[in-house]
């Protein structure tokens, strides 16, 4: 699919045309759902760039504004919904630009823990007012996961006490309370910070309600041990809650780093040290 300047500029200016001239310019980042376009100094563009992704523009102006004022920290705001063109088969976004920068755990705040903690806690309180149950992370029968898995465990020959992890993840306990808002992505790539400090979290094209253990998943998929302990401090979970998050976040980890060593370092980084900090877990 083209997704460059010119689409954009077209899309803008027939669209949207009074921010029609302002400069455009294509963002590198480590996602593979969207292109991103920052549009003059205020503004981004979002462009789904898969089918799966195709409503994420128009889940996020009904998903976003109900979140947003519970939070501690800044999210994307949707400010217009752009239709489908020739040129261009999905609706995209223009949302209000975020200051910030990505950043690795061992590059920011001692606090960071946290803060990702009262993230967390903010989304939680957050009413779900009968928004169905998530079908990604978070969701209650990780069983179905099962298969894909144990393959990817073994076609990445890693450590063998993973298939020992996986089994006892099947064998925790189900949440039984009632569903909680989740981002269901919380990693490196979707986290800002200024000066140290976490100040945005991007990327809710994930978000639904479901079991808690989806985003505490990222004690191992963001953070170090230090920041582990913290983390766990702040978030008051039984260990079947904690045990499955650990199956998230093992889960995401070893079905993508298999395709992304070769087409997408970044996040190939991220699922590397999922699994060296689940490793820690062993000892």
């Amino acid at each position: 699919m083209r997704a460059d300047v010119s689409l954009v500029d077209e899309l803008v200016r027939t669209q949207f045309p009074h921010w029609r001239g302002l400069p455009i310019t294509q963002l590198k980042h480590g996602g593979t759902d969207h292109a991103i376009f920052r549009l003059g100094d205020e503004l981004a563009v979002r462009l789904p760039l898969i089918e799966w992704a195709k409503d994420q523009a128009e889940r996020d102006f009904v998903t976003l504004p109900r979140l947003a004022a519970h939070l501690p920290v800044a999210v994307p705001e949707p400010l217009e919904l752009g239709e489908p063109t020739e040129n261009y088969p999905y609706r995209w976004s223009v949302v209000r630009w975020l200051s910030g920068s990505l950043a690795a755990v061992d590059e920011v705040d001692e606090n960071t823990a946290i803060r990702l903690a009262e993230v967390i806690q903010a989304l939680h309180e957050v009413d779900t007012a009968g928004e169905p149950w998530t079908t990604y992370c978070g969701r209650l029968d990780q069983s179905d996961s099962d298969g894909r898995v144990r393959s990817a465990i073994a076609l990445l020959g890693g450590d063998p006490r993973l298939p020992a992890l996986w089994q006892d993840v099947l064998a925790a306990p189900r949440w039984e309370g009632p569903g909680r808002w989740l981002h269901a992505d919380l990693h490196q790539g979707n986290l800002l910070f200024t000066d140290g400090e976490l100040t945005g979290v991007i990327d809710w094209g994930c978000a639904g309600v479901g079991d808690p253990a989806g985003d505490l998943m990222a004690a191992w998929m963001y953070l170090d041990e230090r920041g582990r302990k913290a983390f766990k401090r702040e978030l008051n979970f039984d260990d079947a809650t904690w045990l499955r998050a650990q199956g998230w976040a093992l889960e995401l980890a070893v079905e993508e780093l298999p395709h992304y060593r070769e087409h997408n370092p970044f996040l190939a980084r991220i699922a590397d040290h999922t699994l060296a900090q689940l490793a820690q877990s062993f000892y």
